[in-house]
């Protein structure tokens, strides 16, 4: 493709959604892509940047939606293929088997993942209805979204730093607008506004549908654990996973409570957590502790690394991925919108950001016919 022919792609936000969406679109080649964004994965954790604090694992959330499901899918297909041994991004990943078990019943339908299997009852944890178990993987939040940001960079693509108040700011004065001292502007042809929590209040988005969903959690130090485990009880806005990575940290967790904008751990939720995370898994504790006596979460305290908390930027009917127009100039530019991922945002970033590219691709087709 001649450079004439090539578009310029501004990406508003830098979350796992912004970072995957906005690499999708480079690697497809003709596109010269800029992320715009107020906070990167290397910058230091921030309750206003909530990929670091997510687990994740990828246990996809679709349970049954057929459209979701393919979503999560792909997304799935995409990270197992990076995870791959001696890939360059393997070890942003941990390969495991997982086991889930429901108190209400429920059927997540994710016999579409790798060895699945329903448990027997009388392999259920006290209480529960219905157990599941497969193999998934999960993924080291800060190191994935520094690689995704570090091969976006590699392949040519620019980041600025910048706090995006309205999309009619981009669109006129382009990425580097936000830069300061830079004169001139440069063409925009397209948005992609990935903003997460933000579509709240970005103007020109202004999504009263999208809401927050606390998420509080516990980083502990223990390698030995190789597995993953979950217990889902949301009813009572708790939620007990046991998440290890390949650097041999775990995340435990956890919680969901909608509208919750508390930002920072709460003491009586990290004890609680302890106290679920020990009872689904008192694998936590050292060996060496187990084999003298019971174990209690005192046992768990001195592996604690890190507390925090983020918000899931959750919406009302789901994802956002849709195509609105935007003045820039004497023209209007489309703008791709693709937000509202909820917990789900790991789970299906690659799905989410192979349809951004092709309403992306069909607008600008239609903008230059």
């Amino acid at each position: 493709m001649s450079t004439n022919n090539v578009k310029n792609v501004v990406v508003v936000g830098a979350g796992v959604v912004g970072l995957t969406t906005a690499l999708k679109v480079l690697e497809k080649g003709g596109f010269n892509v800029t992320i715009v964004a107020e906070t990167f994965p290397s910058d230091p954790k921030t309750i206003r940047y909530t990929s670091l604090w997510a687990g994740a694992h990828h246990v996809s959330h679709a349970e049954g939606d057929l459209k979701q499901q393919k979503i999560d899918e792909e997304t799935f297909k995409v990270m197992w293929e990076m995870s791959a041994p001696g890939g360059e991004a393997e070890g942003c990943f941990l390969r495991l088997q997982q086991t889930d078990y429901f108190y209400d019943g429920r059927n997540p339908h994710l016999e579409w993942m790798p060895d699945y299997a329903e448990l027997s009852p009388d392999s259920f944890i006290p209480d529960a209805k219905f157990g599941i178990k497969f193999t998934t993987l999960t993924i080291d939040t800060p190191a994935y979204c520094n690689y995704l940001l570090a091969r976006f960079l590699a392949r040519g693509g620019t980041v600025v730093r910048g706090a995006v108040q309205h999309l009619q700011q981009v669109a006129e004065g382009g990425p580097h607008a936000f830069t300061p001292g830079r004169t001139g502007t440069q063409r925009v042809d397209a948005i992609i506004a990935c903003p997460g929590l933000g579509a709240r209040t970005l103007g020109g988005v202004e999504d009263k549908d999208v809401f927050p969903v606390r998420g509080q959690v516990v980083l502990v130090r223990a390698p030995w654990i190789k597995f993953g485990r979950t217990a889902s009880h949301l009813q009572d806005g708790r939620w007990t996973y046991v998440i290890p990575r390949r650097s041999g940290d775990v995340i435990l967790g956890g919680t969901k409570v909608d509208n919750d904008w508390c930002p920072v751990a709460r003491p009586e939720t990290t004890t609680d957590i302890l106290e679920r995370c020990l009872a689904l898994c008192p694998e936590l504790v050292p060996p060496e502790v187990r084999a003298e006596r019971t174990p209690t979460i005192d046992d768990l305290r001195p592996l604690i690394v890190e507390e925090g908390c983020g918000f899931r930027p959750a919406r009302k009917g789901g994802v956002r991925i849709d195509v609105e127009w935007i003045k820039a100039g004497e023209k209007e530019i489309p703008v791709v919108m693709n937000y509202g991922h909820g917990g789900g945002g790991y789970q299906s970033s690659w799905g989410t950001a192979a349809i951004a590219l092709e309403l992306l691709e069909e607008s600008l087709s239609k903008d230059t016919a």
